[in-house]
């Protein structure tokens, strides 16, 4: 049986920019709660 946690179980947020889910990322841990953008291209757009 795998250790962690299912990528199901994961927090999700919703890009304003392109408007698609994306999940909770290991180098987003410390700052999940100003990770805003799903990526650097939304993140420029916006």
């Amino acid at each position: 049986m795998p250790n962690g946690v299912a990528k199901r179980d994961l927090p999700t947020k919703l890009c304003p920019a392109c408007g698609r889910p994306f999940t909770w990322r290991k180098k987003w841990a410390r700052d999940w709660d100003q990770v805003v953008y799903c990526s650097d291209r939304c993140r420029k757009a916006r």
